[in-house]
């Protein structure tokens, strides 16, 4: 987390997911479609603008994780444990599908007015990544070799000279 005179508290995208984790978790026993919403709606205006591409992708992700948890630790109190986990599984997702696509959709669309086209733009543009020692070796011809080849008879057993007796 980085604060910033003028700008308020930004956080990076991965405090903004933290973030959207933890109103989840705390939120999921009582209201879990708002609390996630709520989340979205605070991850995303906090978040500094060149995270906006990794928060937007990960509210799904989030909601499944802490109806996981939420659902394994209800589940452990329970007689038939597989059952019960199952069965909270199958409501906590079904019945906050709604509420899931609105803090997503949500998130989306605050991030696409704060900047996310610039962030795709730059996603696109960037340059090819830096080559590092390995792929800089060159086979005998000069061409950047892609990838190490197995070492020969790796895969084939291979046999070298005849037999003594035959």
């Amino acid at each position: 987390m980085t604060g910033t005179g003028r700008a308020g508290l930004r956080l990076t995208a991965r405090g903004a997911i933290v973030m959207l984790f933890v109103i989840t978790v705390v939120g999921m026993p009582f209201l879990p479609g708002p609390a996630f919403v709520a989340g979205c709606l605070a991850a995303a205006l906090l978040v500094r603008p060149r995270d906006l591409l990794p928060l937007v992708v990960t509210p799904p992700l989030v909601f499944f994780v802490a109806a996981l948890l939420v659902e394994l630790v209800r589940a452990l109190r329970s007689a038939s444990m597989l059952q019960t986990f199952g069965l909270g599984m199958f409501t906590a997702l079904s019945s906050s599908a709604p509420w899931l696509f609105l803090g997503s959709a949500l998130a989306l669309g605050i991030a696409w007015v704060r900047g996310l086209p610039a962030n795709l733009k730059e996603l696109r543009g960037a340059p090819a990544p830096a080559p590092t020692p390995a792929s800089r070796s060159r086979s005998r011809r000069g061409r950047v070799r892609t990838f190490d080849p197995e070492p020969e008879g790796y895969f084939e057993p291979r046999v070298y000279g005849r037999a003594a007796d035959e």
